[in-house]
């Protein structure tokens, strides 16, 4: 069986701790690799490797780090089709999702390229007699990204490309359920020109998850997960003195008023909801029909699911659904549905084989917890105040969608709902990578988001000089 070992100083390096993980085929069950945890004494290693390739990559030239991350660029856009099939293989997902993570993640590399502008400083001629005053922003130093499952390409690229281009060296930390993505990844840095000890991977649990929040080598982490264990990484890192963005789950809100156009709002809501078996912090798991909308969005919607072929991908290119992760999401999954008024049943019309469970839609609230399966809740509330008032009750702060085409009820939407990120006819109101990931409540933990220019802040540290060189400076003081 295929062994994975960790990334150090650009090459595999197989773990001594003699403990390991399986790396399943969600769509057959089989197991397909085993991947090596580390220990902390391999943790260390790593972090030390790190910091020995910090001084020179913190001196490396703006430009030269720019040309690293636009060849980076064009390996994974010249790569699209292997990258996206390894996802697959590893996790599930059907190869138009595969290949939309991929895009998002390409996003990211891409805005990684602008660094020379985004590194830019303040300069104050004058701001005193005789002194000027200029801010420059710096690297932090071994910073580190914790990652999930769900996305084994695009959240980590929402860390590391601008964290490297910021003149950081990175560790990663990827789900051991899906550890082939990374590995290939880290081969294309090479070919873009990455230099040793750069970007380390190690792999592991929880062991390693609470190592790299109390290293004190290390000076930040990044990471994505359930909210429970979010909360946990942000305090355990903030108490060791580290700088912390945690993002968590989240119960995302889609609301559909009787003027929204059905065919589009339906394609967006499945896509939303189904979209990686609803196993992202995005997912539409909550669906309110809006007072006449309620009844007939029931049917069209059991009757889109009916439709939606649920299949191993590798075996039906037309499969439009891929299984769950492993067995242990497929039974949690199934626990939620067994305890629910179901108007649609996903536990009928599946793969025999696999972790799979069927597009499922649920008659009221299933949990007000993160489920992170195919599961739909419709609620029927009788007006849009109504609606908005339902959804600002949920712990969490990720997202929330309005069906509409009208301007009034998109104006109060986005101004009343409590979350961060906002859709108005769009399924997953995820933002590019040019504007913060920005999530609220339950659904973050920390001060500055994940992308775009606040990500430049996580990941550098302001330093402003005071220079004055005028004659007077100098003149006798008498002692």
């Amino acid at each position: 069986m295929n062994r994975i070992g960790h990334w150090i100083n650009n090459k595999v390096v197989l773990g001594n701790s003699g403990r390991s993980g399986v790396v399943f085929n969600p769509a057959t069950g089989e197991e397909q690799a085993k991947v090596d945890f580390a220990s902390v004494a391999e943790l260390d290693a790593v972090v030390a490797a790190s910091k020995a390739a910090l001084p020179a990559w913190r001196a490396t030239s703006l430009s030269r780090r720019a040309e690293i991350m636009f060849r980076m660029r064009e390996l994974v856009d010249a790569n699209r089709k292997e990258i996206a099939n390894i996802i697959s293989l590893e996790h599930g997902k059907v190869p138009a999702d595969a290949m939309g993570e991929l895009a998002r993640g390409l996003e990211n590399i891409e805005f990684a390229c602008g660094i020379p502008a985004l590194m830019k400083g303040g300069y104050s001629e004058q701001a005193a007699g005789g002194v000027d005053v200029y801010s420059i922003r710096q690297p932090l130093g071994v910073v580190a990204g914790i990652t999930p499952f769900n996305f084994p390409a695009m959240v980590p690229m929402w860390m590391y490309p601008l964290a490297i281009a910021c003149g950081n060296v990175f560790i990663l930390k990827p789900s051991e359920k899906v550890p082939l993505t990374a590995i290939r990844l880290a081969e294309l840095f090479i070919e873009a020109g990455l230099p040793e000890g750069v970007f380390n991977i190690v792999h592991g649990g929880a062991e390693v998850v609470d190592a790299l929040c109390t290293h004190p080598g290390i000076a930040a982490v990044s990471f994505v997960g359930s909210s429970k264990v979010a909360a946990h990484v942000y305090a355990l890192g903030a108490q060791h003195g580290k700088r912390v963005q945690a993002g968590g789950g989240a119960k995302n809100f889609q609301i559909v008023m009787d003027d929204a156009e059905p065919d589009s709002t339906i394609r967006a809501i499945l896509g939303a909801s189904f979209g990686c078996a609803g196993q992202r912090c995005m997912a539409g798991s909550v669906l309110l029909g809006v007072g006449p909308a309620g009844d007939p969005l029931q049917k069209r919607m059991v009757a889109a699911m009916d439709a939606l072929k649920v299949d191993d991908t590798s075996a039906n290119p037309a499969a439009e659904m891929g299984p769950v992760i492993d067995d242990s999401s497929r039974k949690r999954v199934l626990g939620f549905i067994s305890n629910a008024k179901l108007l649609r049943d996903g536990r009928t019309g599946i793969p025999s084989r696999g972790f799979f469970v069927g597009p499922t839609l649920v008659d009221g609230m299933a949990t007000p917890e993160e489920i992170f399966g195919p599961v739909l809740s419709l609620l029927k509330p009788a007006s849009l105040d109504e609606a908005i008032a339902l959804a600002n009750r949920s712990a969490f702060g990720n997202g929330a969608t309005l069906f509409t085409t009208s301007g009034k009820h998109a104006r109060q939407f986005t101004r009343d709902i409590q979350c961060g990120m906002v859709g108005i006819n769009v399924g997953v109101p995820a933002p590019m990578s040019i504007f913060p990931f920005a999530g609220w409540n339950q659904s973050f933990f920390g001060d500055l988001h994940m992308q775009g220019t606040e990500g430049v802040q996580f990941y550098t540290r302001q330093r402003v000089v005071l220079s004055r060189w005028d004659a007077a400076y100098r003149r006798q003081q008498g002692w």
